[in-house]
C-alpha cells in the first residue's frame, strides 16, 4: 500500500491538516476547544469506516493526540483528549519513545500467522498437501484438506504445493511488513509493538489496511514556530522530487516553503556530498588497509538502530561520519546561528535520530513529506502555483542519488574510483530490514571482509519511505530524471576536509 493515496492517507492528512491550522491560527484562549472540535470535523454525522460515530471518534482522537506529539490516552482511565498539552505547547518538544504506536480502538485484531485451507480446495485425488506436511498436520474430510492448526508448524509447504492454490497464508500485514518482528499481540489478540525490538522505520505503519498504527509528529510545534516569526531554515531531502505533484519543480517547491514562512531552504544533497567524499575517504584510509574489518553506512537510522540492537558487536564498524541531515544542518547553523532547522524528508525514523542527545542541537524539527502536505493543505498553498526567483543550490548527482537503495554505496564507490584509483572497492547494499539483517549476519560470520555495506531500512530506499506521499516507482523515475539534470555528478575531493564539528 505504500504510496497508493488510501482512505489511510487520507485520514491522516486531514488530521495533519486540522492540526497545523490550530498550530498557525489558534490564540491560548482558543487552543482547548479547537484542539476538541478536531475529531468532529473529520467523523461528521455518520460513520463511513467502522461500525460506529462514536469508535471512528476515538480513533481520530488518538490520532490528534499522536499528531500533538503527545501519547496515546490509556484505554482503562478517563482521560480528556487534552491532557498533557502543556507539554506540548512549545515550540521546543521533540518526539518521545515509542515513536510508533498502535492505536487500540482501530487495531482489528488480524489473526497471527497461520495456513487455512479455503473453498477452492477441490478435493484432488493427490492431496500433495498432505504428502507434503512433515508433521502431518493435514487430513481429508470428506474428501477435502482440513489443516490441525495445533500440529501445523507454518512451514507453507502445504501452500507451495497445492496445485489450485487453496490455501490461504493469513498474517498481520504489520507483522509481515516488519523486519524485525517487533510485532506481537495483546491479551485481547490486538497488535502491539515491543519496543524492545523496533526501530521506528514505519513499514507497519504504512502497511496496516485499518490505519491502526501511526506515529508522532511536530507540525503543531513547527507551526507555532512559524506563526511567531521565528527564523526557522528548511533542509528537503533528495527524496522530495515528484512527492507533491508533476508540475512542482525544485523551484517551485521552493517558494512554497517560502510562502509557508521558512527563511531559507537548503537541499539535503549537500550534507549527501559532504558524506560521500568523507566516506570514500575513510574507506581508503580504515577498510582498504585492513584496519577494519567492514564499514557500515550511517544514514539510514533504522538500520543502524538495528545494528546497534541485534549487532552490538559491530558498533565499531558503523560509520562515524555525519548523516546529510546532520551535515546539512550544521551547515546551516554555521551560517545561520540563531536559526531553527526543520529537516523534511520521507524517513519516520529520522524522528528519533534528531532526537539523539548529539543531534538535539543540529536540528529542532522532523516532519515527513506527509506531513508537510497537511501544513500546505492548512495555508491553502497550492506548490505547483508558487512561482520563486531561485532553486535549490546546485548538488550533485551522487548526493542527490542518496534517496534510493544502491545510492550511498553507489555514490561512495564512485567517489573512491575517482579520487582513490588505486584502492579496490567491494560494495554490498540491502533494502528492508528482513534483508538487511541477512546481510548482517554474512559480515558477522566474516563473509564480507573489505566491504563497505549499506543498509536501507525501508524497501527501495528512502524515496519508498514511511512519509512519502507516492509510489516508489513513479517516485525513483523521477529522482532519475533530477540526477541527469545536475550539472555535476560527483563532489569535489576537497569536501572531505570540510570541518563540522
Amino acid at each position: 500500500m505504500r504510496g497508493l493515496d488510501t482512505n489511510v492517507k487520507r485520514i491522516r492528512r486531514k488530521v495533519f491538516k486540522e492540526i497545523a491550522k490550530v498550530g498557525f491560527q489558534s490564540s491560548d484562549e482558543t487552543l482547548v476547544a479547537d484542539i476538541e472540535a478536531i475529531p468532529y470535523k473529520i467523523v461528521k454525522e455518520r460513520a463511513t469506516y467502522r461500525e460506529s460515530i462514536y469508535r471512528e471518534r476515538a480513533v481520530a482522537s488518538e490520532r490528534v493526540r499522536l499528531a500533538m506529539g503527545m501519547s496515546l490516552r490509556p484505554e482503562n482511565t478517563a482521560v480528556h483528549i487534552t491532557s498533557g498539552l502543556e507539554a506540548s505547547n512549545i515550540d521546543e518538544k521533540y518526539y518521545e519513545p515509542p515513536l510508533m504506536q498502535v492505536i487500540p480502538s482501530a487495531c482489528d485484531a488480524c489473526e497471527t500467522k497461520m495456513y487455512e485451507v479455503s473453498n477452492m480446495c477441490r478435493g484432488c485425488v493427490a492431496h500433495p498437501c498432505k504428502e507434503i506436511c512433515p508433521k502431518g498436520a493435514i487430513s481429508i474430510i470428506k474428501g477435502k484438506s482440513v489443516i490441525d492448526q495445533e500440529k501445523c508448524i507454518k512451514c507453507g509447504k502445504c501452500k507451495s504445493v497445492c496445485p489450485y492454490d487453496a490455501i490461504a497464508k493469513k498474517e498481520r500485514p504489520c507483522a509481515r511488513a516488519c523486519g524485525v518482528n517487533a510485532i506481537e499481540s495483546d491479551e485481547m489478540g490486538r497488535a502491539t509493538i515491543n519496543n524492545e525490538k523496533c526501530v521506528s522505520c514505519g513499514m507497519c505503519m504504512v502497511s496496516c489496511p485499518f490505519g491502526a498504527i501511526s506515529d508522532k509528529s511536530q507540525i503543531f510545534q513547527l507551526a507555532h514556530a512559524l506563526k511567531e516569526g521565528k527564523q526557522i531554515i528548511a533542509e528537503v531531502a533528495p527524496a522530495f522530487v515528484g512527492q507533491f505533484g508533476d508540475e512542482v519543480t525544485p523551484r517551485k517547491l521552493k517558494a512554497a516553503l517560502l510562502k509557508l514562512g521558512f527563511s531559507e531552504v537548503y537541499e539535503v544533497a549537500l550534507g549527501a556530498d559532504i558524506g560521500a567524499v568523507a566516506e570514500a575517504h575513510h574507506y581508503a584510509e580504515k577498510v582498504s588497509t585492513g584496519e577494519l574489518p567492514f564499514l557500515l553506512t550511517s544514514c539510514c537510522p533504522s538500520w543502524i538502530m538495528m545494528a546497534k540492537k541485534f549487532f552490538p558487536d559491530m558498533i565499531e564498524n558503523i560509520s562515524q561520519e555525519l548523516t546529510p541531515m546532520v551535515a546539512t544542518a550544521r551547515t546551516i547553523k554555521k551560517e545561520y546561528p540563531d536559526a531553527q532547522v526543520v529537516f523534511i524528508g520521507p524517513c519516520a525514523s529520522k524522528k528519533l535520530e534528531a532526537s539523539r542527545t548529539s543531534v538535539r542541537s543540529d536540528v529542532d524539527f522532523v516532519i515527513t513529506f506527509e506531513e508537510l502536505a497537511g501544513m500546505f493543505e492548512a495555508k491553502e498553498i497550492e506548490p505547483k502555483e508558487c512561482e520563486g526567483d531561485s532553486s535549490f543550490h546546485n548538488a550533485t548527482a551522487a548526493g542527490r542519488g542518496y534517496a534510493v537503495s544502491g545510492g550511498v554505496s553507489s555514490a561512495v564507490g564512485d567517489c573512491l574510483k575517482e579520487y582513490y584509483p588505486e584502492v579496490e572497492v567491494h560494495i554490498e547494499h540491502a533494502e528492508g530490514l528482513s534483508e538487511c539483517k541477512k546481510l548482517l549476519t554474512k559480515a558477522k560470520a566474516g563473509k564480507l571482509k573489505g566491504c563497505m555495506i549499506e543498509g536501507m531500512g525501508c524497501p527501495g530506499g528512502c524515496m519508498a519511505g514511511a512519509g512519502t506521499n507516492i509510489p516508489f516507482t513513479k517516485a525513483a523515475a523521477e529522482l532519475k530524471k533530477y540526477q541527469q539534470a545536475s550539472s555535476k555528478q560527483l563532489p569535489p575531493a576537497e569536501l572531505a576536509e570540510i570541518q563540522l564539528d
